[in-house]
């Protein structure tokens, strides 16, 4: 079997971003207050999967495999869910600034989210991701009626987005304040903020399924996200089943964003930012567009939580804080840059 120039140079792309990913959790779970080589981090892991037998620090090999390592593995998993959102909603859409923050989608997740902790919406019977998914989805239905109201331009949808985000961090806020008591606040305010610090395995076991089974939803409409980028008539002229497609990735954007922010609460500037960054690196073919936004946001997450830790010595900030000031200078350079360009 003789094997073409293109498919080696996929199979060597495909490498490379593994190996990246790889080295960016085995940095995750090095680096923090306590320093732990990577040679260590390796023979954690192999002693927790294959029985290795390493003789190892009990105390590092616990701060590895029960701390750090969980929450590399889901700061990846969000990075990734909240980039292929932001690259989906976007084709969708055709607006570059459609993400699930700034159109209410991770709002309405959070409203659900509380409601369902707090309030005991679902007696028991709905846990956080289904309280949350359930938010997301009806905060994007309002959004997508308001905009239909307001008319039909590119710049509606983010109108209503900003409306809906309001009126759901309103929701949230009176929540809290009406229902919760001073602990339940204090928790459910740096949750919104973004918080790693409570992650873990079971955390994985939720995440690390949705991420993977979301990318492979995108990838297998990637043809379909293409032709969207010329809307919707220019789709349906070449065979594209619009509403299926949109009614399957619209689902597959809140699920991944509702299981995400039940988790570790809402953070913005990833889909927005990763998904312009991801396009300078690859094109905007979404076959490849995917995959690369995906990778990237899993390594900027993973950046920013070890920041967050580090930071500041002694004390651990809300990851949505870094995420937000990181965020939002690159934002304005990806604006800047396509001004010039234009």
């Amino acid at each position: 079997m003789r094997f073409g120039p293109l498919s080696i140079n996929r199979t060597s792309a495909v490498l490379t971003a593994l190996a990246l990913l790889f080295l960016a959790l085995a940095l995750g779970a090095a680096i923090g207050e306590t320093a732990i080589p990577l040679d260590v981090v390796g023979k954690t892991v192999a002693n927790r999967l294959w029985g290795a037998g390493y003789p190892l620090d009990a105390i590092d090999e616990g701060i590895v495999w029960n701390y750090r390592l969980s929450r590399a593995v889901v700061a990846a998993c969000c990075g990734a869910a909240l980039s292929l959102c932001g690259v989906v909603l976007q084709a969708l859409l055709r607006n570059s600034l459609a993400d699930p923050y700034i159109l209410g989608i991770s709002a309405g997740a959070s409203t659900g989210a509380v409601a369902v902790a707090i309030l005991g919406i679902g007696a028991g019977m709905l846990t956080l991701s289904l309280g949350a998914f359930f938010g997301a989805v009806f905060a994007f239905a309002l959004v997508s009626l308001l905009a239909l109201r307001a008319g039909r331009g590119t710049g509606a949808i983010i109108l209503a987005g900003v409306a809906g985000s309001q009126l759901f961090n309103a929701l949230t806020s009176f929540i809290v304040t009406k229902s919760a008591n001073a602990e339940q606040a204090r928790g459910i305010m740096f949750w919104l903020l973004g918080n790693l610090s409570g992650v873990r395995w079971p955390d994985v076991a939720l995440a690390l399924p949705v991420a993977i089974g979301g990318l492979l939803v995108c990838l297998w409409h990637a043809r379909a996200l293409d032709a969207f980028t010329f809307g919707a008539e220019s789709a349906a002229s070449l065979g594209i089943p619009v509403k299926r497609v949109y009614i399957i990735l619209i689902s597959a954007t809140a699920l991944m964003t509702a299981v995400m922010v039940s988790i570790v609460g809402s953070i913005g500037f990833v889909g927005l930012v990763i998904p312009h960054a991801a396009r300078f690196l690859v094109g905007v073919r979404h076959g490849l567009l995917l995959p690369a936004a995906a990778l990237t946001g899993a390594i900027f997450m993973i950046a920013a939580d070890i920041l967050s830790r580090v930071i500041i010595p002694g004390q651990v900030l809300p990851i949505g804080v870094i995420t937000a000031l990181v965020g939002a200078p690159a934002f304005a350079l990806i604006l800047s840059r396509g001004r010039a360009a234009s």
